[in-house]
């Protein structure tokens, strides 16, 4: 599992990979070009602030959670499930959002809204069934020293 789990923050770096991975995961090159772009409209996401960028993990439920953000896309995995969820992170009415879509139709992590974020950490409160997380930063392709837990609300 650890394995895999490198695999998963090691995405975030660009680098290349086997096809079935990097299949899985939002494109860094269709990110980067998007995010250039400008959005118009009321609550359209804008960009995600540096900050956001990166790979982050977390544990909840006993199962680890991984949220990628490039750009303006988001990806997240968890384990246990077969499905990669995708979407948007951003400036969004003058809060940072992410929007997720699952193919398994899970509910769990829809809209999440970013209450704190800084190099190391950042805290997601999710409208759906999750409640709020609290993601640790993986730096370098390599996992964290210590894995954060669910927070309960």
């Amino acid at each position: 599992m650890v394995g895999a789990l490198a695999a998963l923050t090691a995405c975030s770096g660009g680098g290349g990979g086997d096809k079935t991975a990097s299949s899985a995961t939002p494109s860094a090159t269709a990110a980067s070009a998007s995010s250039s772009g400008s959005s118009s409209g009321s609550g359209a996401v804008t960009g995600a602030s540096g900050k956001l960028q990166g790979s982050w993990i977390t544990t909840n439920g006993g199962k680890i959670v991984a949220l990628v953000i490039t750009g303006k896309k988001a990806g997240l995995f968890v384990t246990g499930r077969k499905a990669w969820c995708q979407g948007a992170a951003g400036q969004e009415s003058g809060m940072q959002m992410i929007h997720l879509t699952c193919p398994d139709g899970n509910k769990d992590r829809v809209t999440g809204m970013v209450d704190s974020v800084d190099a190391k950490s950042m805290t997601v409160s999710w409208s759906g069934t999750t409640g709020k997380e609290t993601y640790t930063k993986a730096e370098g392709g390599k996992l964290p020293s210590a894995l954060p837990t669910k927070v309960k609300k």
